[in-house]
């Protein structure tokens, strides 16, 4: 029995610096995934590519999983960042590992409205599954809900730690950018970044 579930998020945010400054930022899509992952759960696979692995997740209290994914992460030299999942695996469960499909796009992106610099993002986030025999009998109505409140919950937790962490490391960055050579050894770093 397969059933798709899916979650939208979304995110808006007046920034008081300039423009040309978040889209340097952002031209480092690594920063992007340093942000919304915990260190300790990504392996750097290529300079685009990223293995996260998701804290475990419960559903319905029957089955306890841990999804593994494969990000392609990238920029343009507006910088716009896009992400998209190219492979998942479920740890756990290797009934649903072998029946199952996770696609999950995202797109950040800076701009320039009225004088203020605007950073907006959307997150899509979509599963596929064949449903394990136990729970071919629970009402579709509650498995639907239980499932899109898992997959929302994913995308929120993602947003709040882009919200917090992301904002955090771009005016750590904009520091450092700002400070004279002479006082760090990060500014030579940075250099071909702000004049590029």
């Amino acid at each position: 029995m397969n059933v798709c579930f899916s979650a939208t998020e979304s995110l808006s945010l007046t920034l008081t610096e300039p423009l040309a400054s978040l889209q340097h930022y952002l031209r480092q899509p690594q920063r992007l995934v340093q942000a919304i992952a915990d260190p300790k759960r990504t392996a750097v696979l290529s300079e685009n590519h990223f293995r996260l692995t998701m804290r475990p997740l419960n559903f319905m209290d029957l089955y306890h999983f841990q999804p593994t994914v494969v990000l392609k992460v990238w920029s343009t030299a507006t910088g716009t960042v896009y992400l998209e999942s190219e492979s998942c695996e479920i740890r756990g469960i290797d009934y649903i590992n072998h029946r199952f499909s996770l696609d999950l796009k995202g797109r950040l992106a800076p701009y320039q409205h009225q004088g203020q610099t605007l950073l907006q993002g959307k997150a899509d986030l979509r599963v596929s599954v064949d449903l394990p025999p136990p729970l071919w009998l629970t009402p579709a109505p509650l498995l639907e809900m239980t499932a899109n409140s898992l997959l929302k919950g994913v995308l929120g937790r993602i947003k709040h730690r882009l919200l917090g962490q992301l904002l955090e490391d771009y005016r750590y960055w904009l520091a450092q950018a700002e400070t004279p050579l002479a006082e760090t050894p990060l500014r030579s770093a940075l250099n071909p970044l702000l004049e590029a």
